[in-house]
């Protein structure tokens, strides 16, 4: 048993930070919110929700046990006494058992959210070997480096980021390619992080396409008018789409490329976000991008969202060999070990991380290099994907 005095401090500590949590939520429709540190935002945000999620999973075991004595009171009220099973067990009732057991869950998913503030930088390589019959012998063995979802608004620290570009670039990759997400609302997100990622270099160039969060379309701009057009949000897209360039990357915006090795040639396509959910934008334009390429043998595509996979590509394009996507995070939350592959993004996503195969077609959706909302990483750690052709 611990102290008092333990208990005095984690009882106070526990009700000061949800009473400052109710607070900040009862105080939301009045202050700037847009407004503040988006790093303040974020372990705010977070932390709000994990203690709610925490709760919520304490308050599952507290409902166990009133539903426990309900049972036992209506067993005592039609039987004898002697029927009915003693309270105590070992000293510690039932109902001090499961609420132990509740604090003790929805402590530890608590204080689990909380370490994983520590894994937002924590960047991965997971290197893969792909055969595929009808790549050009010219283009085996070249290595391909995915990126996904930077969300550069949400970074911090500059050094940790510097380590996570070098770790790019030590790959040694012949080719680097990135889906999507560069920000999470704004242009002006990628200011102090220009001479960073502007060191991601390839010999073959290095290409980028939008993800949802690059058209601005969840930022609240003060010209939006009644039909949802707002001429801050097109000059903001204008600028990101220079932002690419001014960093060396060649945006593919529903539009296709060549790449040559001699006499041997191979396609890279590179569509807008295209989303087979409702609520997630579709600009992309498969049937453009694909426009002059039907006789080039191999051909890899770009394309934000996974849906779009079983959604168009699959059926459509049965000659698209490789689609490489980003979008879901995995969650940022999730348990990846040999033999286990959880994580809530399952739930919504089909493909939602990792290596996926259909016939002789394949996807690789990337856990994203950078975080949105949830600043942390809780097993799916932030990922840079080493893809070589074989």
């Amino acid at each position: 048993m611990s102290s008092p005095r333990v208990r005095t401090i984690t009882y106070s500590t526990y009700w000061i930070i949800s009473i400052a949590c109710l607070i900040t939520v009862v105080l939301l429709p009045y202050i700037k919110w847009h407004n503040w540190p988006t790093t303040v935002r974020s372990y705010v945000l977070a932390i709000i929700i994990g203690l709610v999620v925490a709760k919520l999973l304490a308050a599952v075991f507290l409902l166990l046990d009133d539903a426990r004595r309900g049972i036992t009171w209506i067993i005592r009220k039609f039987s004898a006494p002697k029927d009915v099973t003693m309270e105590a067990v070992n000293g510690l009732t039932r109902s001090q058992f499961l609420n132990r057991l509740g604090l003790i869950a929805g402590g530890s998913l608590f204080a689990t959210l909380v370490y994983g503030f520590s894994n937002k930088y924590n960047y991965h390589v997971h290197k893969i070997k792909l055969n595929f019959k009808n790549l050009p012998a010219a283009f085996k063995g070249m290595r391909i480096v995915q990126i996904s979802d930077i969300h550069s608004g949400s970074f911090a620290n500059r050094e940790a980021v510097l380590k996570g570009v070098k770790m790019i670039n030590d790959q040694k990759p012949d080719l680097v390619l990135f889906t999507g997400d560069l920000v999470n609302d704004r242009a002006t997100e990628m200011e102090q992080w220009m001479d960073v990622f502007r060191q991601v270099k390839a010999p073959m160039g290095v290409y980028s396409t939008l993800g949802n969060h690059d058209y601005g379309d969840y930022y609240p701009w003060p010209d939006k008018q009644p039909n949802g057009y707002s001429a801050m949000q097109h000059e903001n897209l204008e600028t990101l789409k220079k932002v690419h360039a001014d960093l060396g990357w060649r945006l593919m915006m529903n539009e296709n490329t060549i790449l040559q090795k001699g006499e041997d040639k191979i396609a890279l396509l590179g569509v807008e976000n295209w989303s087979a959910m409702s609520r997630f934008p579709k600009y992309g334009d498969l049937k453009r991008a694909y426009e002059g390429v039907a006789d080039v043998p191999f051909k890899i595509l770009m394309s934000h969202d996974p849906t779009h996979w079983d959604a168009q590509i699959r059926p459509e394009y049965p000659d698209i060999a490789l689609t490489l996507a980003g979008h879901t995070h995995g969650m940022q939350f999730g348990i990846e070990i040999p033999g286990i592959r959880w994580s809530p993004a399952q739930y919504i996503y089909k493909e939602w991380a990792g290596l996926y195969k259909e016939g002789e077609q394949c996807l690789y959706v990337n856990r994203g290099f950078g975080f949105l909302g949830y600043p942390g990483r809780v097993g799916v750690l932030p990922e840079i994907t080493v893809i070589d052709l074989a």
